[in-house]
């Protein structure tokens, strides 16, 4: 059976076998977010409701509070190892955590929402983008982050490295397809290179096949969606 052709369960243990890497990926994003969080032109969260749609272990919400604090948020994720440690690491933030994705019994309820590098996992994007459209406020914004799509050009290669390392199911599309997709559900479409100019630390053995590659990478293929609820 190809990975294509494989479902992804609704729950699961964790993102990456190894539990290692699992506790290392908000290290690892933690440059990458706080560069997300600057590109954002929202300045003033204050009494806003934050939806983190793939939270992980809730390193997102945690460096988003610490620069622009908000009313309230909600991580989802399908992984439950992962949602158990964000609850344990959370403190008194005004965060809830859940893993059930669908987002039932929260209709209209967020200012604005967040993935990264999640829409590639996910098998029915068209009820994806329905979900997020349902839950915004009108008005609402939902910036979707990911590199894994089929204009990159490591995109093959990838797909055999989340199949060995992870736990998820990895769906193939293009900048295009996504754009046509939430386009269709009605949201307004924008989108821009992330453009990540700060320093990318080194790692051998990481996704990419030599360190040109990898600077490439964060600056020209891994991309942000600007979606808006009319």
């Amino acid at each position: 059976m190809s990975v294509s052709d494989m479902k992804q369960p609704e729950t699961i243990s964790t993102w990456y076998i190894d539990p290692d890497a699992e506790d290392a990926m908000a290290d690892g994003h933690a440059p990458i977010w706080r560069h997300l969080i600057g590109l954002v032109p929202e300045p003033d969260l204050s009494r806003q409701a934050v939806l983190d749609f793939g939270c992980n272990q809730g390193g997102f919400l945690r460096h988003l509070h610490a620069l622009r604090p908000f009313r309230k948020a909600l991580g989802v994720d399908i992984a439950r190892q992962s949602i158990d440690k964000a609850n344990a690491l959370k403190g008194n933030l005004p965060v809830q955590y859940q893993t059930d994705t669908k987002l039932a019994g929260w209709d209209a309820e967020f200012d604005i929402a967040f993935s990264h590098e999640v829409i590639y996992l996910i098998e029915d994007i068209e009820a994806h983008a329905a979900d997020m459209l349902r839950v915004l406020k009108p008005g609402g914004v939902y910036y979707a982050v990911t590199g894994c799509h089929t204009d990159n050009p490591l995109w093959p290669a990838w797909r055999k490295l989340v199949a060995e390392r992870t736990n998820t199911v990895v769906q193939d599309r293009s900048v295009t397809d996504y754009a046509r997709v939430f386009a269709g559900a009605g949201f307004a479409v924008s989108a821009r290179k992330l453009a990540f100019d700060g320093f990318i630390p080194y790692q051998p053995g990481g996704w990419t096949p030599d360190y040109a590659t990898a600077l490439d990478y964060y600056s020209q293929t891994k991309i942000v969606f600007r979606l808006i609820k009319a």
